[in-house]
Order: structure tokens, then C-alpha cells, then sequence
């Protein structure tokens, strides 16, 4: 497909995004290495071909790993223009294939005579709320999926039974199905049908032209469970905690194309410089690829906890790395999501109508506008106000519950939205939930904003939990936890500092990378409710305790502490834990 706007477009709404060459090849050599050779040749499905890249990626592949065995290529796919263009490649290059013109999930259940050897496949990634809530509910009855799911998913679900014992998976997909509550049916059905045997986190390398950051899964149907092996490959954070020698737990060797690797950091031996080379490679190693430098992590499917429970995000198992999870488990009195509910932001579903930095006058009622935090305020420990930014929140500020005001009683913010109502009138899903036609979509619990509340950002490489006294609104870009679920008296404020301290931290940012490990590109972390709940708190009762709790409440009154100040916190979190902030890297 072209690369003007209007191409751009249509991939994104139909979820394609072709696989380019090198990425195809490597997942294609990673499925020929796990066939076995059958006696009558092999047969190869791709359910979402393209211009059929994949497929003729493991064709080549097969014939360097099995030379002289027959090959035959299925490949579906509902893009006229994909496969005009697959079939002139196959044309130009003698190679015999069957392209088929049709949706795969409609036609799957129709083929109970064909298997395959192997499924290759990048299946379109369209989300839930774009697939329309008809389409979506009837694909959750045709594949027994539960929750949200994007098109990956019923793709997946739908190709165990078409492979032969023994047959093997090659699946790229966004990485995301690895850790997120969403991906569990994908994790489901890879685990009751199949068994992975080989998972590569390709993270921010810009492999693809994707928004979504890709991985690679080896899945083989049957066989006996045993060991998967995991290696992800993310931009190296040379000054933070989670540098090169922790991410792969022990020495790293070093591989470099030597033409993009910075000046001072030649003069070493240098090692292959393919990248997918350090992602078989059997230890870790440090990858410089144009300009930039990647930490690859070698390990294991953890298993401790399953990976059976399919509600729980997968994570690498590594020696040394597993036993000091074991180690902060061992002094873990509670876990965030235990202490407190964690919150998501307010959800106007109409941000130019509800929120601005100016608002004219009179265009509102002021009562009903509310001081408004979003990413851009929060620091680690405080809030500082970069925009005068303000919502107009419809609700009664005194009630419990989601109460919208009466607007004859506002009559300039009547008029005012009187003016944007087709705008608003448009969501019809809220509307359609019996909610009035002005409303926010998530307004959050109105009464709760007026309480102290430790705020944090959605997206940011760093913690920057911050406690927030103004009374102010949180926007959808944040989370928030409020000192209301922690006891609402100064107790719970010595909470909210303890629950800030080991965030803030180095301890709390190493546990985050070794059980969620969830990365966008250039190093920033996802911050949100499934992964902050499951940080660790000491016992509040320690004396180290109570000395985090004095030093992070000045931190939130005095200007951002220093690096020697931000040491010493860090040494009194590791501390409470009864572990060494001088130990070795994991």
C-alpha cells in the first residue's frame, strides 16, 4: 500500500501493517527450526497474508533448513491490492501459492478438511471500539473471548485446530497481550491449545512501522510443557537503575554495527552486528543499531505463578533476578492495590467542549469549573502548575455518587453547552446508558476530589508520584489514589508518603521492569492501575519506615531533592526491605 496520509489511514483503520523483510525472516527461520520433517512435504498458512511476505519468507527459510521438501503456501487476506501484489511477486519469482480473496475468520470454521504444518501470520490489530460493538460480540461467542480484545485475538483462537499435531505457530503481534488484563484471552488460548516455546519482546527497536511495539511468539501444537525461553530487547537507560548489566542479569556481550556505533564507543571486539543474531544469542548483550544503544535480555517464561493464571501478565524468569523478587516478597507487608483504590482520571469524551487554559467571560458559572492536574504538572513528590488549565465538571461536588446539576440553575453554562450539544448529543453510548447528554464519561467519585490524593502520570520513563492538597480534578492522563481509602486521618497521609517513597524509588522502579516490564518507545512506562498495584510496601510500623515517611513529606514541601537526597531515599527503601542498594545488578 502507498505511504501518502490517505494510505496511512486506511492501515491503520483496518489494523495493516505490513511485516517488513528482516522482521519476516527472523520469524520465519525461528518457525523451519521447530518443524519436523513429515513425509509428504509441508503446508504453510498465513491467515492475513498482505503481499505475502511472510509467507515467502519461510518458504525460503524451509527450503535452507530442508532442502528438496515440498512446500505449500496458503495465504488469505481481504486487501485486493495486497494480493494483486502477492501474486506478481509469486509470479516474478516461481513461486507456487494459493491466494485467497476472503475473510479467514468467516471462512475457518468452514475448513474441517485442511490442516496445516505451520500458521505464519501477523493478524490485523484493530481494537474492540473500532471493530463496532455488533462485530465485536459476535466474535466473542464465535471464540469464547472474554473483556476487550483487538482482532489478534479471535485470529489466534481460531488456528489451533487447524494445525497438525506437532504443528507449529509463528505469531507477530503488538506486545501488549504479554502483561495487559487484555491480553489474556491471547495468553489463554496460547497456553490451553498450545505450548510456546520461544518469546521475543522486539520492544522499541522501530522494527515497524506500527504505533504498537511488536513481539514474536513460537507456539507448537501438543507436546510436552517445558521451558520457554523469553528475550526482549529495549533502548538502554545508561543513568537509571534498570541499565544494561540489570536488564540482563550478569556480564554482556557487546554487538555493534560499527557504522552507527558512537565514536567513543569503538575500539572493542566486536561481535555479529545483526540484532536478531543477539536475540538468539544465549546470554544478554548490549546492541548498538542506529545510534542508539538496546539492552537484549535472555530467560525464561516465569512459571512460579503459573503461567497458568491467564489474568496475570507474563514476565522473564532470570537466575539471580527471580531471588530478589523473592527477597522484597519476603518483606512485603501490603501491596498498593491492596491498601487503596487506584483510580483513573476523569473521561470527558469531549475535551475541547470541557477543558481549556482560558475561559472566556461569562461562559460559565466559576463554581462549576475546577482547577484540572494532567501529566504536564506532576513531579516526583509535588504538584507544580505548569498551565492554568480548568474543567468544567457538571456534577454536585458534595455527593457520593455521580450526581449531575440542574442546569436551570446555571443558565450561562446552559447556553454554553447548548452550543456545543450536537458535539455532545454525538456520544450516543452514554446516552445510551441512560446518562444525560451533557455528562463526562468517567466524572469519577465528585466528593473524592476535595481529598488529599497522591497523583501520578499515565505515561512517563520515571515515577512521579506526587501528592496533590489543592482539591483539584485529575485528568484521564493520570491515576490517583485518595488518602480517603487509606483512613482519611494523618495516618493516612504517613501512608500516602510511605506508598510515594518506595514509588519515587530505585527499588520501586527496578520492581516495576522485573514484574510488569511493560516499556513504550524511548524508554517511558506504562503507570497504570494493574501494574502500580502490584508495587511492594515495608511494614509501616519500622522505624526505617517512619524515617521515609519524615524525608518524603519534606521532599513534597522543599524544591525536588537532589541526586544525593534521592540517594539516601534510596538507600532507606532498599533498607526497608532488608536488601542492599550496593548489591550486585541484576
Amino acid at each position: 500500500m502507498g505511504r501518502d496520509g490517505a494510505g496511512a489511514r486506511e492501515r491503520k483503520r483496518h489494523g495493516r501493517h505490513y511485516t517488513p523483510a528482516t522482521l519476516a525472516g527472523f520469524l520465519a527461520g525461528r518457525v523451519a527450526e521447530r518443524i519436523d520433517v513429515p513425509g509428504q512435504g509441508v503446508r504453510v498458512l498465513d491467515p492475513a497474508c498482505g503481499s505475502g511476505e511472510l509467507l515467502f519468507a519461510i518458504r525460503d527459510a524451509l527450503a535452507a533448513r530442508l532442502p528438496g521438501t515440498s512446500v505449500e503456501l496458503v495465504g488469505y487476506d481481504l486487501d485486493p491490492a495486497g494480493l494483486s501484489l502477492a501474486r506478481r511477486r509469486a509470479a516474478e519469482a516461481g513461486v507456487d501459492a494459493e491466494w485467497r480473496q476472503s475473510d479467514f475468520l468467516a471462512d475457518c470454521a468452514g475448513l474441517p478438511g485442511e490442516s496445516f504444518d505451520a500458521v505464519i501470520a501477523n493478524p490485523p490489530y484493530v481494537r474492540t471500539q473500532q471493530l463496532g460493538g455488533v462485530t465485536a460480540q459476535a466474535l466473542r461467542g464465535q471464540f469464547g473471548l472474554r473483556g476487550r480484545f483487538d482482532l489478534t485475538h479471535p485470529f489466534v483462537a481460531a488456528l489451533p485446530r487447524l494445525l497438525v499435531p506437532g504443528g507449529v505457530l509463528g505469531l507477530l503481534c503488538a506486545n501488549r497481550f504479554l502483561t495487559t488484563k487484555a491480553g489474556a484471552n491471547l495468553r489463554a488460548v496460547l497456553l490451553a491449545d498450545l505450548t510456546p516455546v520461544e518469546l521475543y519482546d522486539l520492544g522499541d527497536t522501530k522494527l515497524f512501522e506500527a504505533a504498537v511495539l511488536p513481539a514474536v511468539t513460537i507456539a507448537v501444537r501438543g507436546g510436552a510443557r517445558g521451558n520457554c525461553r523469553y528475550a526482549s530487547v529495549y533502548e538502554d537507560d545508561p543513568g537509571g537503575p534498570t541499565g544494561p548489566e540489570s536488564a540482563a542479569g550478569g556480564a554482556l556481550a557487546e554487538v555493534a554495527d560499527s557504522a552507527h556505533r558512537p565514536d567513543s564507543a569503538r575500539g572493542g571486539p566486536v561481535a555479529d552486528p545483526d540484532l536478531f543474531a543477539a536475540l538468539r544469542g544465549a546470554d544478554g548483550a548490549t546492541v548498538w543499531r542506529h545510534g542508539r544503544r538496546f539492552t537484549v535480555a535472555v530467560g525464561e517464561l516465569a512459571t512460579e505463578t503459573g503461567p497458568a493464571d491467564t489474568s496475570v501478565g507474563w514476565r522473564m524468569s532470570r537466575v539471580g533476578h527471580d531471588d530478589w523478587l523473592r527477597g522484597v516478597s519476603r518483606q512485603m507487608w501490603r501491596t498498593f492495590g491492596e491498601l487503596g483504590r487506584i483510580r483513573v482520571g476523569i473521561k470527558t469524551n469531549a475535551d475541547k467542549v470541557f477543558i481549556a487554559a482560558h475561559w472566556g467571560d461569562p461562559a460559565t458559572e466559576p463554581e462549576l469549573l475546577c482547577d484540572l492536574i494532567t501529566h504536564h504538572d506532576l513531579r516526583p513528590w509535588r504538584i507544580e502548575r505548569s498551565r492554568a488549565t480548568r474543567v468544567l465538571y457538571p456534577y454536585d461536588l458534595t455527593r457520593t455518587r455521580r450526581v449531575p446539576v440542574d442546569l436551570a440553575r446555571y443558565p450561562r453554562t446552559a447556553a454554553y453547552l447548548e452550543q456545543h450539544r450536537e458535539v455532545l448529543a454525538a456520544r450516543a453510548y452514554l446516552t445510551g446508558a441512560g446518562r444525560k447528554w451533557f455528562e463526562h464519561w468517567v466524572p469519577q467519585r465528585p466528593h473524592l476530589w476535595r481529598v488529599p490524593k497522591v497523583v501520578f502520570p499515565d505515561i512517563s520513563d520515571r515515577p512521579r508520584f506526587a501528592l496533590d492538597r489543592s482539591g483539584a480534578v485529575v485528568n484521564g492522563d493520570c491515576y490517583w489514589i485518595s488518602l480517603a481509602d487509606l483512613g482519611g486521618d494523618g495516618g493516612a497521609e504517613d501512608m500516602a508518603c510511605l506508598m510515594m517513597g518506595v514509588a519515587n524509588s530505585a527499588l520501586g522502579l527496578r520492581y516495576y521492569d522485573a514484574m510488569c516490564g511493560n516499556r513504550l518507545y524511548s524508554g517511558r512506562r506504562r503507570w497504570i492501575t494493574q501494574y502500580v498495584s502490584r508495587l511492594p510496601l515495608p511494614d509501616p510500623g519500622t522505624s526505617v519506615a517512619a524515617a521515609i515517611v519524615h524525608r518524603v513529606r519534606a521532599f513534597a514541601e522543599e524544591p525536588e531533592p537532589g541526586a544525593a537526597a534521592q540517594a539516601e531515599l534510596d538507600a532507606l527503601v532498599y533498607r526497608s526491605f532488608a536488601l542492599s542498594g550496593d548489591q550486585p545488578a541484576l
